[in-house]
Order: C-alpha cells, then sequence, then structure tokens
C-alpha cells in the first residue's frame, strides 16, 4: 500500500472556501474558473515565523500553491545576496475572498487594484467583470511584468500600469471600487479622491502598534471616507509604507513585577485602541513556549520589554509600561470591545479612529 500523501487540488480549495462560507456561489464558479497556479512561479517560498524556506519540488509546490497558506513570491525586493524577507506574495486565498466579499462587486462597476503582485486578483476580477472595469497598479517593474504576462496567458487583458499606488492613476477618472492589496499604514486621500461618491474602499492598514486590520470605507459625498474595521489582515506593506520595527531606546533597564500579561497586548480589538491611544509608539512580538515577548519602543528613546510570567523591563524616559497598563484598563473601561466595534474615518486632515459610531472618536492620551 502506498503511503505517499495526496497532493491537494485546487477545485478542493475552492471548496473549502465555499464550506466556510467565505465565497458565494457566484464567486465560487469565478474562483474555479482562476487557478491560482497560474499565477503562481515556480520559484516559491514558504513564510516561516522566523525566515522564509524555499519550495522544493512539483509536489510541494503544487501542495503549497493549492492550499489556503500565502505563497511569497519574491525577496528583498529581488535584489541578490539580501536577507531573505518576503517582498512579494500571492495572498491566502481565504484572505482573497473575504476582502472581494467586502468589495460587494456588482455587474458593470470599475474596480481599481492598488499591487498587481502576482495578477491573481486582477485575474478574478477580469473573471467576475469583463477585462475593460478591471485596472491594476503595480510599482515593482518586474513584478508586473511577470503578472502581464501571467494574466495574458490565461486570457486576460486588464488595463495596466506600472507606478506608484499611491498616487491617482491619470487620467483614469472615478472609479466604483478599490482594493489595495498591500498594507498601508494610512489610506492617502490624494488616492481616496479617485473613488465616486458611494464607492467603497476596501484595504489592509498596519500602523506602528499593530500589524494588520482589514477596513472597509464608504465615500461620502463630501469626499470623505468612513467604515468597520473587518478583522485581522497581515499583508506586506506598500514600499513608501514600510516603518523599522522598533525605535532605538536610551537609558538603562529598570524591571518591575507586569501588572499586564503580554500576550493581551495582542488582541486585535486592544491594539486598535491602543495604537489610538499611543500614537508613535510601536510594537512587535514573537511566541514562546510559555506564551509571548513583546517590545515597545517610542520615538523619545522610551521602550520596554515583557515576556509572559517574567518581570517588565523599561528603558530611556518616562515609563512606557505603565502607560500600557493605563490604556489597558482603559479599553476594559468602556467594556473591552471587539476590533469590529471600531472603524476609521479618513478626511483631507488624516485619519481617526472611533469606537462604536463615527462621532465617537478614539483620541490620543495626553501622558
Amino acid at each position: 500500500m502506498s503511503t505517499a500523501q495526496e497532493v491537494p487540488t485546487y477545485p478542493c480549495l475552492a471548496q473549502e472556501l465555499a464550506d466556510r462560507g467565505l465565497i458565494s456561489a457566484c464567486w465560487r464558479r469565478v474562483f474555479e474558473a482562476v487557478p491560482r497556479s497560474g499565477f503562481v512561479p515556480a520559484d516559491v517560498w514558504r513564510q516561516l515565523p522566523d525566515r522564509c524556506e524555499p519550495v522544493v519540488g512539483t509536489d510541494a509546490w503544487l501542495a503549497l500553491v493549492n492550499s489556503d497558506e500565502p505563497v511569497v513570491t519574491q525577496l528583498d525586493d529581488g535584489a541578490e545576496g539580501g536577507p531573505g524577507v518576503a517582498t512579494s506574495s500571492n495572498s491566502m486565498p481565504s484572505m482573497v475572498a473575504r476582502m472581494l466579499g467586502l468589495l460587494d462587486v456588482q455587474d458593470g462597476v470599475r474596480v481599481l487594484e492598488v499591487g498587481t503582485g502576482t495578477g491573481y486578483v486582477a485575474a478574478l476580477l477580469c473573471e467576475r467583470l469583463g477585462d475593460d472595469l478591471v485596472h491594476s497598479v503595480e510599482l515593482d517593474p518586474v513584478v508586473a511584468r511577470q503578472a502581464a504576462e501571467a494574466l495574458a496567458q490565461a486570457g486576460y487583458r486588464p488595463h495596466l500600469r506600472i507606478g506608484d499606488g499611491e498616487q491617482p492613476w491619470p487620467g483614469l477618472g472615478l472609479v466604483d471600487r478599490l482594493i489595495a492589496t498591500c498594507a498601508l499604514r494610512y489610506v492617502p486621500y490624494a488616492l481616496l479622491r479617485q473613488v465616486r461618491p458611494g464607492g467603497i474602499v476596501v484595504a489592509p492598514l498596519a500602523r506602528e502598534f499593530w500589524s494588520g486590520a482589514l477596513v472597509q470605507l464608504h465615500v461620502q459625498d463630501d469626499g470623505t471616507a468612513s467604515g468597520p474595521f473587518r478583522g485581522g489582515a497581515t499583508y506586506m506593506p506598500m514600499r513608501a509604507h514600510r516603518l523599522p520595527d522598533l525605535h532605538d531606546v536610551r537609558g538603562r533597564g529598570r524591571a518591575r513585577a507586569a501588572g499586564l500579561d503580554p500576550a493581551q497586548l495582542l488582541d486585535l480589538g486592544f491594539a486598535l485602541y491602543a495604537g489610538a491611544r499611543l500614537p508613535g509608539v510601536r510594537l512587535i512580538h514573537k511566541d514562546t513556549d510559555g506564551g509571548v515577548q513583546v517590545w515597545v519602543t517610542r520615538e523619545d528613546g522610551a521602550g520596554a520589554a515583557a515576556a509572559t510570567g517574567e518581570e517588565v523591563w523599561q528603558y530611556g524616559p518616562g515609563f512606557l509600561w505603565e502607560e500600557i497598563e493605563q490604556t489597558w484598563w482603559e479599553y476594559e473601561s468602556v467594556g473591552r470591545p471587539d476590533a469590529d466595534q471600531f472603524g476609521l474615518t479618513v478626511t483631507d486632515r488624516g485619519q481617526q479612529v472611533w469606537l462604536r459610531d463615527p462621532r465617537e472618536v478614539v483620541r490620543p492620551s495626553r501622558a
């Protein structure tokens, strides 16, 4: 009897997405008509917690492509001899399905995609809407060329452009829907102005305190946009929106007992609240055998490091960990709201996170 593991197939992946309620019958037909394998190059990597691992062999390649996992398709912006950081990918099919569902695509709508990547999302949109209604922009010319070739090979010819997706598309006019397939630190207002009133913007946002949350914005008649967060979403950042992991910290460390398990900081609801209350505070984390370890820093040189079950170490001016604990108690006092109770409003003056109602803005702390 053979003990070889059966390689998963793309129809099974589409069935899984349907069974999980992530795609409608219409979108299921679209997904089945656009095999993911046509948009994934031969050389790819699997994203592990601490590195990217090359995928070797046809069966391993097919197993990854036909699974609900992201596929890393570029390291180090394509440069040779880099540290091996993922810079482009084919997104998780379940995340693609979620975003397309939130986009509320209807017959006849014009869609602008920011971040063509491999071309897979553009192909799905072309299958659903037709080539002429789909526009996609990609900054990296090598990635853009590969996507154009894959799209043409699959029989799709959307409007493609090489350029900065943060800037408006010259001559495009207003579109009905905008989807960003790269993480943004903020929604550029100039880009928002390319969406007609009544249109929808779906984008993953990554701020200093939280690594990724999906937002669904509805564009208003006055040119502003507002809407709810729709769960977590980890995407590679737009190049112009990248941030270094942490600030430099100053001073000797000071130890104290932790009044808060650092794992609680990773709850997306709290992260959205704390990110608004403590602007500029950056957080990174890693899993440990006993829980998590987190590092937080601020531009003034303050920092703190905490691990589950251990003391907190603070550095630099002020008491950054105490500020985070105070923010947690505030979060508890407003009922520990889930992430879906928060939303975002974008205007020509910036963006503001709100809780439960756009009028209830979560304002920065005075600490």
